[in-house]
């Protein structure tokens, strides 16, 4: 092959490239716009043509007869050019909904399901010598749930198991990736005469953070976003928790490279118990909101908005950052419908010129401030922009309320 058609060739090959490149952003971005599944009112009367015009895309048709179950459901396909068959879209019809938006402050404590691994470390021997029993054995992440038989729930369990060890080979038994695992482990006697595994554990956390909402039924939802261990970043698995009363008591104001913070009180008696924390998921924590419990605490009727109806431009969050829940203005710039992530299936700016002065935009501690718009409740935040802190992402309410 002569320079003239090796250049030819490579000149091709980048077209094609370039070309793959395009129609592969191209098929991202609609897929985005599309989601997998809607939901509709069930008494709007709304029928395949009013959907297909919320979800209308370039360059792609939908099937104008389908099948319609007998709840009222239907799958609707769609096409790529009219004929390169692209996703099917389940339309599921549901009851209008009201909720009880807050955006109270609230304080959360969890234990975790058996005994969080943070690491394993080396401990030094009598003989001078550093050693890792645990090491390649017990892993980051893993739940201790037994120790040589017994079932342990507290790191303070496992604290009185390990002081009683003799020098024998222990089994864990732990969790991992939803999986019972044996392990068996040698201790080391340190420099003092007791015996180490060499496992850092944790087995509760605590924090400030936003309630969203509470339903007709009394479940709550908070957060927008799951509880991760802050060494391992995996979501934890709880055992139980609780929701208590909190008090703002300063502001770190989020700047660029700083993502601020709330920092707040927690007094943990039972009479500032707000309810329990059941579920830990992606889409935030979960439980039961205690009758009794609305002293002090913003609880507002709204009707709930699907996912579709959220749009672009003016909007407004629920937070308190001065001992009091209020209104403040936002803008969503940009919506995803299908995002793989639905804790990040919006951006929102804050522009209300006093919360940007108190807080310097969204700051730790909001995740779960409600965002409003059109009368209804359409989500809320959950994450800051480490880079922008006016600007987050958000969840939107259907993804909460279906866990």
């Amino acid at each position: 092959m002569n320079r003239r058609k090796k250049y030819r060739f490579f000149v091709i090959c980048c077209l094609a490239l370039d070309l793959l490149a395009i129609f592969w952003l191209g098929y991202k971005y609609l897929d985005r716009k599309i989601p997998d599944e809607i939901q509709i009112s069930r008494d709007s009367g709304e029928n395949t043509e009013d959907v297909t015009e919320v979800l209308s895309a370039p360059l792609v048709t939908f099937e104008k007869a389908v099948t319609v179950s007998q709840d009222g459901g239907y799958i609707l396909p769609c096409r790529l050019l009219g004929y390169i068959p692209f996703k099917e879209v389940k339309v599921t019809p549901v009851d209008e909904q009201e909720i009880y938006v807050s955006g109270s402050t609230i304080g959360i404590y969890m234990e975790t399901e058996g005994v969080l691994v943070i690491d394993t470390g080396e401990i030094e021997d009598q003989n001078g010598e550093m050693k890792e029993p645990a090491k390649n054995l017990v892993r980051q992440g893993d739940y201790i749930v037994s120790f040589n038989g017994e079932k342990i729930s507290t790191k303070r369990e496992l604290i009185n198991d390990i002081a009683g060890l003799d020098g024998e080979e222990v089994t864990l038994e732990v969790k991992r990736e939803g999986e019972s695992v044996p392990v068996s482990v040698t201790p080391v006697k340190d420099t003092k005469g007791d015996y180490k595994l060499g496992i850092w554990v944790r087995d509760d956390t605590q924090g400030i953070g936003t309630l969203t909402y509470v339903d007709q039924n009394g479940r709550y939802g908070a957060l927008g976003h799951g509880i991760s261990d802050i060494d391992t970043a995996q979501l934890l698995n709880i055992r139980n928790g609780a929701l208590y009363k909190a008090q703002i008591l300063a502001i770190n104001k989020g700047s660029k490279g700083n993502p601020g913070e709330l920092a707040g009180f927690i007094r943990y008696d039972d009479r500032n118990i707000l309810g329990s924390i059941e579920i830990n998921s992606k889409n935030g924590i979960y439980g039961q909101f205690y009758k009794g419990a609305e002293d002090g605490i913003t609880l507002k009727k709204m009707p709930v908005a699907y996912k579709q109806d959220v749009k672009t431009g003016e909007a407004s969050v629920l937070c308190n950052v001065d001992g009091e829940v209020r209104e403040y203005q936002a803008e969503i710039k940009r919506i995803d419908l299908n995002h793989e992530d639905t804790n990040k299936s919006f951006v929102i700016q804050i522009t209300d010129e006093k919360l940007l002065e108190k807080t310097g935009g969204i700051v730790q501690g909001l995740s779960g401030s409600p965002v409003l718009q059109n009368g209804k409740m359409v989500g809320a935040i959950t994450h800051v922009f480490v880079q922008d802190s006016t600007s987050g992402y958000g969840i939107f309410i259907e993804n909460m309320l279906g866990k």
